[in-house]
C-alpha cells in the first residue's frame, strides 16, 4: 500500500466504500448489507484513459474507539496513513437511521485522536447514496456538514451503486494525483515537506501503539 495506493477511502462500516471501488475499477471487493464486509484492504486501479490511472484503496470501516485500538483499530489507521489523499465517504441515509453529520464527526475525532498529522492530511468529503434523498434534503445535509465540520472545500455527491457522479469525482481525483506526482518530481521543497510529514506521522503512530501496548501490559500485570 505504501508503494502503490494514491487514494484511501475513509468512512464508517457499510458507507459504500467497497461499492465505490467496484463501480470505478475492475476490483471486486465483497459487498453486503452488514458492517465489516471488508476485513482487509483491497486495491482498485482507476483508469481515466490508457495512460492515466491511479490506485484507490478500500480500507476496512472505522468505528468509534479505533484510535485506541478497538475493532480493526491501528491496522485500519496505519493503512490510511500510507495514501496521499483521503476520500471521506458520508452515508446520506445510514441503514441504522443515525445522523450522517454525527457519523462524519466520529471519523474526524478518531483521526485527530490517533494522529494530528493524519487528521491534517488532504481529505475530500463525499456524500454517498445521494440518490436516496431529495434535492432539498441533500442541500440541507451539505449545509449541516459544512457548519458542523467547518468545511470550506467542495463536497461531492455521488451514488456509488449506480455510478452517478462517480466519473466527475474520479476525473478530479486523477488531476489531484497527477499534480501531487508532478510536484514530487519537480519540487525539492514539496518532496522534503512530504518526507517530513511521513516521518512525523510514523512517529505519532509508533508512540500511539507503544502507549497501547504499555496500557495492555499494565492490565495484564494487575490481573496476574
Amino acid at each position: 500500500l505504501r508503494l502503490v495506493a494514491d487514494v484511501g477511502l475513509l468512512g464508517l462500516p457499510n458507507v459504500g466504500k467497497s461499492t465505490l471501488v467496484r463501480s470505478v475499477s475492475a476490483a471486486r471487493p465483497k459487498v453486503a448489507d452488514y458492517p465489516f464486509t471488508t476485513l482487509v484492504p483491497s486495491l482498485g486501479v482507476v483508469s481515466i484513459d490508457p495512460e492515466r490511472n491511479f490506485v484507490i484503496a478500500d480500507i476496512p470501516g472505522l468505528i468509534e474507539g479505533a484510535s485506541d485500538g478497538a475493532g480493526l483499530g491501528f491496522r485500519f489507521l496505519r493503512h490510511l496513513s500510507r495514501t496521499s489523499l483521503l476520500l471521506h465517504l458520508v452515508d446520506a441515509l445510514p441503514i441504522d437511521q443515525s445522523d450522517p453529520v454525527e457519523e462524519a464527526q466520529k471519523i474526524v475525532i478518531e483521526l485527530q485522536k490517533f494522529s494530528p498529522t493524519l487528521a491534517n492530511k488532504e481529505r475530500w468529503l463525499v456524500i454517498n447514496k445521494a440518490d436516496l434523498l431529495s434535492e432539498e434534503m441533500i442541500t440541507q445535509l451539505e449545509s449541516d456538514l459544512r457548519k458542523e465540520l467547518n468545511w470550506k472545500l467542495p463536497i461531492y455527491k455521488i451514488s456509488a451503486i449506480n455510478k452517478d457522479g462517480c466519473s466527475s469525482l474520479m476525473q478530479a481525483l486523477m488531476e489531484q494525483v497527477e499534480n501531487h506526482r508532478l510536484q514530487l518530481k519537480e519540487s525539492t521543497d514539496y518532496r522534503d515537506q512530504q518526507i517530513e510529514k511521513e516521518k512525523l506521522l510514523a512517529f505519532e503512530i509508533r508512540k500511539k501503539i507503544e502507549r497501547r501496548i504499555s496500557a495492555e501490559n499494565c492490565k495484564d500485570d494487575m490481573v496476574n
